[in-house]
Protein backbone atom coordinates (compact mmCIF):
# COMPACT_ATOMS: atom_id res chain seq x y z
CA UNK A 1 0.00 0.00 0.00
CA UNK A 2 2.74 2.24 0.92
CA UNK A 3 4.78 3.75 -1.63
CA UNK A 4 8.24 3.26 0.14
CA UNK A 5 8.38 1.44 2.77
CA UNK A 6 8.91 2.36 6.34
CA UNK A 7 11.12 0.83 9.10
CA UNK A 8 8.73 -1.71 11.61
CA UNK A 9 8.61 0.31 15.06
CA UNK A 10 9.76 -1.46 17.65
CA UNK A 11 10.08 0.61 21.11
CA UNK A 12 7.90 2.69 22.31
CA UNK A 13 9.42 6.09 21.09
CA UNK A 14 9.37 4.18 17.68
CA UNK A 15 6.05 3.57 17.87
CA UNK A 16 4.88 6.74 18.82
CA UNK A 17 7.12 8.52 16.14
CA UNK A 18 5.05 6.09 13.66
CA UNK A 19 1.68 7.41 15.79
CA UNK A 20 2.96 10.83 15.26
CA UNK A 21 3.38 10.73 11.38
CA UNK A 22 0.28 9.03 10.70
CA UNK A 23 -2.12 11.42 12.81
CA UNK A 24 0.30 14.22 10.93
CA UNK A 25 -1.07 13.29 7.35
CA UNK A 26 -4.71 12.30 8.55
CA UNK A 27 -4.70 16.01 9.67
CA UNK A 28 -3.40 17.22 6.91
CA UNK A 29 -6.45 15.42 4.87
CA UNK A 30 -9.06 16.16 6.92
CA UNK A 31 -8.10 20.05 7.42
CA UNK A 32 -5.58 21.72 4.53
CA UNK A 33 -5.91 19.18 2.29
CA UNK A 34 -9.80 19.01 2.92
CA UNK A 35 -10.77 20.05 -0.96
CA UNK A 36 -8.65 17.43 -2.48
CA UNK A 37 -9.65 14.53 0.24
CA UNK A 38 -13.46 15.19 -0.61
CA UNK A 39 -12.39 15.14 -4.17
CA UNK A 40 -10.86 11.75 -4.17
CA UNK A 41 -14.12 10.17 -1.60
CA UNK A 42 -16.47 9.48 -4.52
CA UNK A 43 -19.29 7.59 -3.91
CA UNK A 44 -19.29 6.25 -6.83
CA UNK A 45 -16.20 3.87 -6.49
CA UNK A 46 -16.05 1.13 -4.04
CA UNK A 47 -15.27 0.78 -0.57
CA UNK A 48 -12.25 3.03 0.38
CA UNK A 49 -10.05 3.91 3.54
CA UNK A 50 -8.22 6.89 4.74
CA UNK A 51 -4.65 5.90 5.49
CA UNK A 52 -1.62 7.89 7.06
CA UNK A 53 1.59 7.10 6.86
CA UNK A 54 5.20 7.55 8.99
CA UNK A 55 6.07 10.13 6.42
CA UNK A 56 3.31 12.15 7.81
CA UNK A 57 1.45 11.90 3.94
CA UNK A 58 -1.94 10.64 3.31
CA UNK A 59 -3.50 8.44 0.62
CA UNK A 60 -7.25 7.52 -0.12
CA UNK A 61 -7.00 4.04 -1.65
CA UNK A 62 -9.43 0.28 -1.49
CA UNK A 63 -8.32 -1.78 1.17
CA UNK A 64 -5.52 -4.29 1.07
CA UNK A 65 -6.79 -7.96 -0.28
CA UNK A 66 -4.29 -9.63 1.53
CA UNK A 67 -6.13 -11.78 4.41
CA UNK A 68 -5.25 -10.65 7.75
CA UNK A 69 -3.83 -7.88 6.62
CA UNK A 70 -0.27 -6.50 7.74
CA UNK A 71 -1.71 -3.84 9.98
CA UNK A 72 -5.53 -2.67 11.17
CA UNK A 73 -7.38 -1.64 8.49
CA UNK A 74 -8.97 1.99 8.50
CA UNK A 75 -12.57 2.30 8.50
CA UNK A 76 -14.14 1.00 4.91
CA UNK A 77 -16.38 2.82 3.28
CA UNK A 78 -15.89 6.50 3.79
CA UNK A 79 -16.79 7.75 0.54
CA UNK A 80 -20.69 6.13 0.75
CA UNK A 81 -21.49 8.47 2.88
CA UNK A 82 -19.88 11.81 1.57
CA UNK A 83 -22.84 13.29 0.02
CA UNK A 84 -25.55 11.71 2.34
CA UNK A 85 -24.54 14.34 5.12
CA UNK A 86 -23.28 17.85 5.79
CA UNK A 87 -19.60 17.49 5.02
CA UNK A 88 -18.37 19.27 8.85
CA UNK A 89 -20.56 16.15 9.71
CA UNK A 90 -18.68 13.55 7.25
CA UNK A 91 -15.33 14.72 8.15
CA UNK A 92 -15.93 14.59 11.87
CA UNK A 93 -16.91 11.08 11.36
CA UNK A 94 -14.14 10.13 9.13
CA UNK A 95 -11.76 12.04 12.50
CA UNK A 96 -13.38 9.87 14.69
CA UNK A 97 -12.75 6.75 12.73
CA UNK A 98 -9.19 8.14 11.98
CA UNK A 99 -8.31 8.23 15.91
CA UNK A 100 -9.30 4.65 16.38
CA UNK A 101 -7.15 3.07 13.84
CA UNK A 102 -4.36 5.11 14.82
CA UNK A 103 -4.87 3.54 18.51
CA UNK A 104 -5.13 0.22 16.73
CA UNK A 105 -2.46 0.42 14.53
CA UNK A 106 0.10 1.55 17.20
CA UNK A 107 -0.86 -0.91 19.83
CA UNK A 108 -1.09 -4.19 16.87
CA UNK A 109 2.84 -2.63 17.47
CA UNK A 110 2.98 -2.80 21.15
CA UNK A 111 1.34 -6.54 20.94
CA UNK A 112 3.86 -7.57 18.26
CA UNK A 113 6.96 -6.77 19.97
CA UNK A 114 5.76 -7.86 23.58
CA UNK A 115 5.19 -4.45 25.54
CA UNK A 116 4.86 -4.86 28.89
CA UNK A 117 2.13 -3.09 31.07
CA UNK A 118 4.41 -0.13 31.70
CA UNK A 119 5.37 0.13 28.12
CA UNK A 120 1.72 0.13 27.18
CA UNK A 121 0.53 2.87 29.77
CA UNK A 122 3.37 5.08 28.73
CA UNK A 123 2.75 4.89 24.93
CA UNK A 124 -1.01 5.63 25.91
CA UNK A 125 0.38 8.30 27.84
CA UNK A 126 2.11 10.19 24.93
CA UNK A 127 -0.56 9.66 22.81
CA UNK A 128 -2.95 11.26 24.87
CA UNK A 129 -1.34 14.48 25.58
CA UNK A 130 -2.17 15.25 21.90
CA UNK A 131 -5.40 16.56 20.81
CA UNK A 132 -7.39 13.62 18.95
CA UNK A 133 -7.71 14.20 15.16
CA UNK A 134 -11.60 14.35 16.00
CA UNK A 135 -10.96 17.55 18.22
CA UNK A 136 -8.91 19.17 15.85
CA UNK A 137 -11.64 18.86 13.04
CA UNK A 138 -14.08 20.44 14.90
CA UNK A 139 -12.23 22.84 16.69
CA UNK A 140 -13.15 21.55 20.19
CA UNK A 141 -9.50 20.80 21.18
CA UNK A 142 -9.07 21.56 24.87
CA UNK A 143 -6.58 24.39 25.46
CA UNK A 144 -4.02 23.70 27.63
CA UNK A 145 -3.63 24.41 31.50
CA UNK A 146 -1.22 27.15 30.93
CA UNK A 147 -3.47 29.26 27.86
CA UNK A 148 -6.73 28.74 30.07
CA UNK A 149 -5.18 30.04 33.46
CA UNK A 150 -3.66 32.82 31.15
CA UNK A 151 -6.85 33.56 29.51
CA UNK A 152 -8.96 33.63 32.69
CA UNK A 153 -6.53 36.23 34.16
CA UNK A 154 -6.54 38.38 30.94
CA UNK A 155 -3.20 38.14 30.39
CA UNK A 156 -4.42 37.16 26.40
CA UNK A 157 -4.22 40.30 24.55
CA UNK A 158 -7.31 39.30 21.92
CA UNK A 159 -8.23 42.33 20.28
CA UNK A 160 -9.05 42.82 16.10
CA UNK A 161 -6.95 45.95 15.85
CA UNK A 162 -2.86 45.97 15.34
CA UNK A 163 -0.87 44.95 18.72
CA UNK A 164 2.22 43.50 19.22
CA UNK A 165 3.51 41.05 16.88
CA UNK A 166 4.59 38.43 19.77
CA UNK A 167 0.97 38.83 21.02
CA UNK A 168 -1.20 39.40 18.37
CA UNK A 169 0.08 36.93 15.95
CA UNK A 170 1.29 34.42 18.57
CA UNK A 171 5.05 34.92 17.24
CA UNK A 172 6.77 33.07 20.52
CA UNK A 173 9.89 35.11 21.72
CA UNK A 174 12.34 32.96 23.82
CA UNK A 175 11.54 36.16 26.64
CA UNK A 176 9.40 38.51 26.86
CA UNK A 177 9.39 42.37 24.73
CA UNK A 178 10.87 44.86 27.21
CA UNK A 179 8.04 47.38 26.04
CA UNK A 180 5.02 45.74 27.23
CA UNK A 181 3.45 47.73 29.81
CA UNK A 182 1.27 45.17 31.18
CA UNK A 183 1.81 43.36 34.41
CA UNK A 184 0.40 40.05 32.56
CA UNK A 185 2.15 40.19 29.27
CA UNK A 186 5.07 38.26 30.73
CA UNK A 187 3.07 35.98 32.99
CA UNK A 188 1.61 35.51 29.41
CA UNK A 189 5.18 34.46 27.37
CA UNK A 190 5.73 31.83 30.49
CA UNK A 191 2.38 30.46 30.36
CA UNK A 192 2.90 29.59 26.45
CA UNK A 193 5.81 28.15 26.19
CA UNK A 194 3.77 25.08 27.93
CA UNK A 195 1.76 25.19 25.08
CA UNK A 196 1.65 22.13 22.25
CA UNK A 197 1.09 22.71 18.39
CA UNK A 198 -1.93 22.03 17.52
CA UNK A 199 -0.93 20.50 13.84
CA UNK A 200 2.21 18.16 14.87
CA UNK A 201 1.41 18.42 18.97
CA UNK A 202 5.42 18.99 19.39
CA UNK A 203 5.73 21.98 22.10
CA UNK A 204 8.60 24.14 22.78
CA UNK A 205 11.24 22.52 24.42
CA UNK A 206 14.33 23.39 23.28
CA UNK A 207 14.43 27.38 23.85
CA UNK A 208 14.45 28.31 20.27
CA UNK A 209 12.62 31.27 18.93
CA UNK A 210 10.41 29.46 16.98
CA UNK A 211 7.54 31.60 15.06
CA UNK A 212 3.66 30.19 16.79
CA UNK A 213 0.41 31.83 15.62
CA UNK A 214 -2.51 31.53 17.87
CA UNK A 215 -6.13 30.48 15.99
CA UNK A 216 -8.19 33.83 16.91
CA UNK A 217 -11.49 31.22 16.83
CA UNK A 218 -10.85 28.00 19.04
CA UNK A 219 -7.78 29.79 20.59
CA UNK A 220 -5.37 26.85 20.05
CA UNK A 221 -1.53 27.77 18.93
CA UNK A 222 0.60 26.58 16.10
CA UNK A 223 3.86 26.55 14.53
CA UNK A 224 3.99 28.78 11.81
CA UNK A 225 5.61 26.26 9.37
CA UNK A 226 3.19 23.35 10.20
CA UNK A 227 -0.09 25.91 9.14
CA UNK A 228 1.98 27.81 6.60
CA UNK A 229 2.60 31.03 7.85
CA UNK A 230 5.50 33.07 8.13
CA UNK A 231 6.13 36.15 10.03
CA UNK A 232 5.56 38.79 7.14
CA UNK A 233 2.46 36.94 6.25
CA UNK A 234 0.91 37.12 9.88
CA UNK A 235 1.46 40.84 9.76
CA UNK A 236 -1.25 41.45 7.45
CA UNK A 237 -3.66 39.23 8.92
CA UNK A 238 -6.15 40.63 11.17
CA UNK A 239 -7.81 37.79 12.02
CA UNK A 240 -6.19 34.34 11.54
CA UNK A 241 -8.33 31.23 11.39
CA UNK A 242 -6.28 27.88 11.68
CA UNK A 243 -7.20 24.87 8.78
CA UNK A 244 -9.90 23.09 11.33
CA UNK A 245 -12.18 26.40 12.12
CA UNK A 246 -11.81 27.89 8.29
CA UNK A 247 -12.60 23.94 6.66
CA UNK A 248 -15.66 23.97 9.22
CA UNK A 249 -17.13 27.17 7.78
CA UNK A 250 -16.59 26.28 4.31
CA UNK A 251 -18.74 22.90 4.93
CA UNK A 252 -21.49 22.39 2.40
CA UNK A 253 -25.10 21.75 3.48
Amino acid sequence: MEAIPHPIPRTVEEVFSDFKGRRAGLIKALTTDVEKFFQQCDPEKENLCLYGFPNETWEVNLPVEEVPPELPEPALGINFARDGMQEKDWLSLVAVHSDSWLLAVAFYFGARFGFGKNERKRLFQMMNDLPTIFELVTGSAKQSKDQLAAHNNGSKCKSSGKVSESQAKGVKMSAPPKEEDESGEEEEEDNEQGATCGACGCGDNNGTDEFWICCDICEIWFHGKCVKITPSKAEHIKQYKCPSCSSNKRARV
